[in-house]
């Protein structure tokens, strides 16, 4: 693995090429990333990739990439625009592309921007409040995320989210009439630290969760957009975010093995099934692939 530091006008971004470039075997590079997760998350998951050059990053304000633009918020057009210098970069695109969560939104935001970007893009379970038929309840049950951070701190808020993100439906007067659950059960700190700078718990990403997608945009762009969904997410939020997505796009949601961070290994979060949800994200990228180059599927694949 080579990091590479790219300096733009707005931030200086961090990002990783596990592998050559140029590519072995004519392959694009498989670009993965996150938000508000940084390169680490993907550890995992690349790993699982041997034949691929894997690209990762972090994102602006994340990690070791730094800010120079004086703003604390999330906005995915931004963070599009920093995906794209890295492509750039790299001189090696189109690219394929793997996004996880607000990654996901960001690569949307990109392919509509950017549709020479990429060639194909597996978008996993964007958080996208905008498509949910109960968009304007979502939005409460966010707030009172935020509400619960701003006022007890980062274990009040965790907990908060944890129970908004595993509901089950829509968002009903009987989210709402819950007690406000203790972080202690979620095995979190109930102490404050005093810290009010978490992206995920604060005001600062909400942009993700609001973006409209252009869905003109992605229809004319020449990449294959897939929008992937875990088998364990059915019901929750970004399950449910994710169907939207996808009947927008006029297309179903195409199943991965496990739940929201399904491709997380044992050691960061909340683990997944990283070698089932390898060997589903390389049959995705395979078949397009196949539909490009017809014999070539496949070629110089590792096991997963």
């Amino acid at each position: 693995m080579t990091t590479y530091r790219l300096e733009t006008a707005g931030a200086d971004l961090a990002y990783d090429v596990h592998g050559p470039l140029p590519t072995d075997g004519g392959r694009p590079p498989l670009v993965m990333i996150g938000q508000p997760m940084a390169a680490g998350g993907f550890g995992a998951l690349a790993s699982h990739f041997p034949e691929r050059t894997v690209i990762t990053y972090d994102p602006r304000g994340i990690g070791r990439s730094t800010r120079k633009d004086g703003r604390t918020d999330h906005v995915p057009e931004l963070q599009a625009r920093d995906v794209h210098a890295v492509v750039e970069a790299l001189g090696a695109g189109p690219v394929d592309m793997f996004a996880s969560s607000g990654g996901a939104v960001t690569a949307l935001a990109l392919v509509a921007a950017y549709p020479n970007d990429v060639i194909t893009l597996v978008a996993h379970e964007p958080p996208l409040m905008s498509v949910l038929p109960d968009a304007r309840a979502a939005e409460r049950a966010r707030a009172g995320v935020r509400d619960a951070y701003e006022a007890r701190g980062r274990g009040a808020g965790m907990a908060a989210f944890l129970m908004m993100t595993s509901w089950q439906g829509e968002f009903t007067d009987a989210y709402f009439a819950q007690d406000a659950p203790d972080p202690q059960a979620f095995g979190l700190p109930a102490e404050d630290d005093g810290t009010r700078d978490d992206p995920l718990l604060s005001e600062r990403s909400w942009a993700v969760a609001d973006h409209q997608p252009d869905v003109g945009a992605l229809a004319a762009a020449q990449t294959r957009v897939v929008i992937a969904v875990g088998e364990e997410s059915a019901g929750t939020f970004t399950a449910r975010a994710s169907v939207c997505a996808a009947a927008l796009l006029g297309q179903e949601a195409t199943v991965f093995p496990s739940h929201h961070g399904g491709f997380l290994g044992g050691d960061h979060g909340y683990a997944g099934q990283p070698e089932a949800f390898a060997r589903r994200l390389r049959d995705v990228l395979d078949r397009s692939q196949e539909s490009r180059f017809p014999g070539r599927s496949g070629q110089g694949a590792g096991s997963a």
